[in-house]
C-alpha cells in the first residue's frame, strides 16, 4: 500500500540517498541484554575490550539480516543468562502467564528516510500518514508466543513426568528396570522425549538436572520462532506481519560482512602448494563485475581472446587424443558414427581466473608468488579484494534488472588481524574515502548506494586515526550486560569546558588510545612517575605474592602521563567506567605578600598583593593541587592531611564525585610517613630511602651537591631541593643501583596503598 501523504521518487544510477538506520536496539541476545546503539550515516567504529559484545553484534545482524538459512538459526545459549532463567521460572511455574510481546532475542532498526529517497520499496512498510514522521521500524524476533508457550508447557510436565518416573524405578534398585522405561514413554509419541531416555550410567544426580533448560536446549526450536514486523514508530503495538503479508526485505536492506577469520596463510616450506587466496578472489571479483547484457569493453575482449583460444585448442586437441578418439571408435554403436567423439576447448572466463591465474607482487625488480607475502600485507590485500566483491554485490552490477537495496550494511571485523600499526594507520585512513568514492557514483560504473559501514576493532592504531564523532564504545557494564556509549556524547558531558574536551581528544589521538582497551588506568604526572613504576609495581607483586590476586604486571592497566591535567579526565575516566588511580602531588603552598623590586606591594584598594608560594607541609595552608582541588573543592589543607585511603575512593553520582570507597576512582598523594609528611614524589622517596642514597651516591649521576646527604639538618625537602639536577635521571639511578628484587628500597606508602587498591 502506497500512502498519498509520502512522495515515491523513481531510481536512476546518479540518486544521492539519505535513507539510513539511526538506531539498532537489540534484546536479549547474549550479553546485549537490553541494548542500543546508535549508528552513523556512513562509518561507525565500534572499540571496546575483549568480551564486550563485539561480535555478539555482528552474529545478531547476520542472524536476522543475512539471506542464509543456516546463519538464521538460534542456539539456546544464545539467549540472555538472565533471559534464560526468566524462561525457566515462566515454564515451570504453577500457573500459566501472559507473554509480553516479543518474547526472546529481539533486533529492531529504527530507519529515517527524507524526501528526496525514493520510497517505493518501504511505502508498504509505512504505518503512520503524518508527513512529519520520517520513521520505520523494522523488528525481527526469535520469540515465543503465548500459544507456544501453553504448548511448550504441557510437553515438559509430559517430559519430567517420564524422567520422574525413571528416577522412582532407580531410587528402588539403582538401575534402570526396562518395564519402567518402556510405561514411562509408552503415551509420549509427540514429545520429544527419546533423548530424556536416560542410560544406566547416569546417577540420581545426573537426571536431577534435566530441568527446563536442559529441555530448551534441545527443543526451544520447536517453540520459539522467527517473525519480522514492521512496526508503527509512535505506536510499536500496531503492526504489520511481514511474513504473513509474504513482504520481503531484500529490497529494503541489503547486510554483507567480513569476518576476522579470513581465508589467508602462508603454505611456508610447501613446496607443492602454494596459498591461492588473493587468486579465488580475483574470481569472485570478476563475477560480480561481468555482466552478461551490459559487458565491458574490458570484458568482451577477454571472452573474444578465449573464443579464439577455445578454436586453436580445439585443432591440437584433435591431435593430442586422436589415438583415444580411434579406439572408441571401434567400439562402434548402433550406427557406424555413433562412437565418434570429438574433444573441443570450452574456456570460460570464470574459471580461467580461479584456477589459473596467480596474483604476484613485485620485490626489487622480481615478482613473487603471493604467498610468498607477510601474512599482513596478505590480508591487507585480500580485505581490499572481499570489499570490491562486496561493493560490487550492492551494486547488482550482475542484474541489469534490479536496483541496489535501500541501505546496505557492510561490517568489517577487525581489520588489524595481522597487520603491524602503520598498515593499520594505513587501512582506516584510505577506507573510508574509497567506501564513500564506491557509493557515490565516483567509480567507473557511475551508480550511487546508501552505504552504512561498521567495522569492530581491538586497535588503538586504528582508534587513534578515526574521527572521534564516529567511535562508539562498548563498555561490560555487568556479568550479563553491555551497553554502547557515543564518544560524541562526552562533548556533551564538558559543556562550556570545550577547551578541556578539545584537549582531551587531541592528547588521546596522539598519545594514549589504548585507555579505550584497558580493564584499568594509572593517570600519573610525569616522567618520574613513568619510568619507576613498572619497578614499584613488580615490588608489590612480589612482595605480596602470597596474595590470590593476580599480579599488577600481569593485568591490562594503563599508564598515561597527564601533567597537571588528571582532573580534565575525570569525565572521560567516567566514561569509560572503568577502575582508575590518580598518582599526584599533595602540592601545599602558602600565601605570602609579593614583594619584587621597583613593583607595587599593594593592590588599588590598598590591600597587599599576595601570591602562592610553594612550601614544606608542615608550613603550608593550602594545596595548588589542580586534580586534589577539583576533587577535593571545599576542603582545608588539614582535611587532606586527615584522609584515610577509604577517603580518596570516589563515585559520580548526578554530575558529582563523592567519597565512596565501593567507587572506581582513586586518587592519592603524599601522607604523614617516618614522622614525615613530604611534599613531592621525590621528596617522599628521600625521607624513606636516605641511607639507600648516600650508600649508592657515587653511582646517583643525577645529583649535585652531594655532600649536603650527610648534613642532618637538611631534610627531605632541602634534599630533593639541593641535590636532584635532574628528575628523569634519579628515577633511571634509583632503577640501576637496585637489587633484583628491589628490596633494598622502599615505595613510599601512598604510591603502595593506591596501587594495592587497584591491585584487587
Amino acid at each position: 500500500m502506497v500512502f498519498p501523504s509520502k512522495i515515491i521518487h523513481t531510481f536512476n544510477l546518479t540518486t544521492l540517498y539519505n535513507m539510513k538506520i539511526v538506531n539498532a536496539h537489540i534484546e536479549n541476545y547474549r550479553l546485549l541484554q537490553s541494548f542500543n546503539l546508535d549508528l552513523e550515516d556512513k562509518l561507525s567504529l565500534v572499540i571496546g575490550k575483549n568480551n564486550c559484545g563485539k561480535t555478539s553484534l555482528l552474529s545478531v545482524l547476520e542472524k536476522f539480516l543475512s539471506n542464509d538459512v543456516y546463519q538464521a538459526e538460534f542456539a539456546f545459549d544464545d539467549f540472555n543468562i538472565e533471559f534464560q532463567q526468566q524462561i525457566k521460572a515462566i515454564v515451570e511455574a504453577d500457573h500459566l502467564q501472559e507473554l509480553p510481546d516479543p518474547f526472546g532475542i529481539v533486533l529492531k532498526l529504527y530507519i529515517q528516510y527524507e524526501e528526496s529517497d525514493d520510497l517505493s520499496n518501504i511505502s508498504q512498510l509505512m504505518l503512520d500518514l503524518d508527513p512529519e514522521v520520517n520513521k520505520i521500524i523494522l523488528s525481527f524476533e526469535y520469540s515465543l508466543s503465548t500459544e507456544k508457550l501453553m504448548l511448550l508447557r504441557s510437553d515438559y510436565t509430559i517430559f519430567r513426568a517420564s524422567l520422574n518416573a525413571v528416577t522412582a524405578t532407580k531410587q528402588e534398585d539403582e538401575a534402570i528396570a526396562e518395564p519402567a522405561v518402556a510405561m514411562a514413554v509408552a503415551d509420549l509419541e509427540a514429545v520429544p522425549v527419546a533423548e530424556a531416555l536416560v542410560t544406566e550410567a547416569e546417577t540420581l544426580d545426573d537426571l536431577a538436572k534435566k530441568d527446563s533448560i536442559y529441555y530448551l536446549k534441545k527443543y526451544h526450536k520447536n517453540y520459539f520462532k522467527i517473525f519480522k514486523k514492521s512496526l508503527e514508530y509512535n505506536n510499536e503495538t500496531n503492526f504489520i506481519d511481514l511474513t504473513k503479508q509474504l513482504i520481503k526485505l531484500d529490497k529494503v536492506i541489503n547486510f554483507k560482512r567480513i569476518k576476522a577469520k579470513r581465508d589467508v596463510a602462508n603454505q611456508e616450506g610447501n613446496v607443492n602448494r602454494s596459498d591461492k587466496t588473493l587468486s579465488r578472489m580475483s574470481s569472485k571479483y570478476y563475477e560480480k563485475i561481468s555482466n552478461p547484457i551490459n559487458e565491458s569493453e574490458s570484458i568482451r575482449e577477454l571472452i573474444d581472446q578465449l573464443g579464439k583460444t577455445d578454436v586453436h585448442l580445439t585443432g591440437i586437441y584433435e591431435k593430442v587424443f586422436a589415438n583415444l578418439i580411434s579406439k572408441v571408435k571401434r567400439f562402434g554403436g548402433i550406427g557406424a558414427e555413433d562412437s565418434i567423439i570429438n574433444i573441443i576447448s570450452t574456456l570460460e572466463e570464470k574459471n580461467i581466473l580461479k584456477e589459473n591465474t596467480t596474483v604476484m607482487y613485485n620485490h626489487n625488480a622480481f615478482s613473487l608468488p603471493e604467498d610468498y607475502n607477510g601474512l599482513g600485507y596478505m590480508n591487507l590485500i585480500a580485505m581490499i579484494f572481499e570489499i570490491e566483491v562486496l561493493l560490487n554485490d550492492f551494486k547488482k552490477i550482475k542484474d541489469p534488472d534490479s536496483k541496489p537495496a535501500d541501505i546496505n550494511i557492510l561490517f568489517i571485523e577487525e581489520p588489524e588481524a595481522h597487520t603491524h600499526p602503520q598498515m593499520q594507520y594505513i587501512f582506516i585512513k584510505n577506507i573510508k574515502n574509497l567506501l564513500h568514492e564506491a557509493s557515490t557514483g565516483k567509480d567507473a560504473d557511475g551508480i550511487t548506494f546508501n552505504l552504512q559501514t561498521i567495522i569492530t576493532t581491538h586497535s588503538s592504531h586504528i582508534t587513534a586515526e578515526s574521527e572521534f564523532d564516529d567511535i562508539k564504545y562498548f563498555l561490560k557494564e555487568s556479568k550479563n550486560r553491555v551497553v554502547a556509549k557515543n564518544l560524541k556524547k562526552l562533548r556533551e558531558e564538558y559543556g562550556e569546558n570545550i577547551d578541556q574536551y578539545d584537549f582531551l581528544a587531541q592528547y588521546l589521538t596522539l598519545n594514549r588510545t589504548e585507555l579505550f582497551f584497558a580493564d584499568k588506568a594509572i593517570l600519573i604526572e610525569g616522567d618520574t612517575e613513568r619510568l619507576l613504576l613498572s619497578a614499584i609495581m613488580k615490588k608489590i607483586d612480589i612482595e605480596h605474592k602470597a596474595d590470590e590476586i593476580i599480579p599488577l604486571l600481569s593485568q591490562n592497566i594503563s599508564v598515561v602521563e597527564v601533567g597537571a591535567h588528571s582532573h580534565v579526565f575525570e569525565k572521560f575516566i567516567h566514561f569509560l567506567g572503568i577502575r582508575c588511580l590518580i598518582i599526584t602531588d599533595i602540592d601545599t603552598c602558602k600565601m605570602e605578600q609579593v614583594i619584587k623590586k621597583g613593583a607595587p606591594a599593594f593592590n588599588n584598594d590598598g590591600s597587599p598583593k599576595m601570591a602562592r608560594n610553594k612550601c614544606r607541609v608542615a608550613e603550608g595552608t593550602l594545596s595548588s593541587n589542580a586534580a586534589i582541588n577539583s576533587f577535593y573543592a571545599g576542603k582545608s589543607l588539614d582535611d587532606l592531611k586527615g584522609l584515610t585511603l577509604a577517603g580518596k575512593v570516589h563515585s559520580k553520582l548526578n554530575d558529582a564525585w563523592n567519597v565512596n570507597e565501593d567507587g572506581k576512582l582513586c586518587i592519592v598523594f603524599q601522607t604523614h610517613e617516618n614522622e614525615y609528611h613530604a611534599r613531592s614524589y621525590e621528596d617522599a622517596f628521600i625521607s624513606l630511602n636516605k641511607q639507600f642514597i648516600k650508600d649508592n651516591k657515587d653511582n646517583f649521576r643525577s645529583l649535585k651537591n652531594v655532600d649536603d646527604l650527610d648534613d642532618d639538618d637538611l631534610d627531605a625537602y632541602d634534599i630533593a631541593a639541593n641535590c636532584i639536577d635532574k628528575k628523569t635521571s634519579f628515577a633511571l639511578d634509583v632503577i640501576y643501583n637496585s637489587d633484583g628484587t628491589y628490596s633494598n628500597w622502599q615505595i613510599p606508602g601512598y604510591i603502595t596503598e593506591g596501587l594495592l587498591w587497584l591491585r584487587k
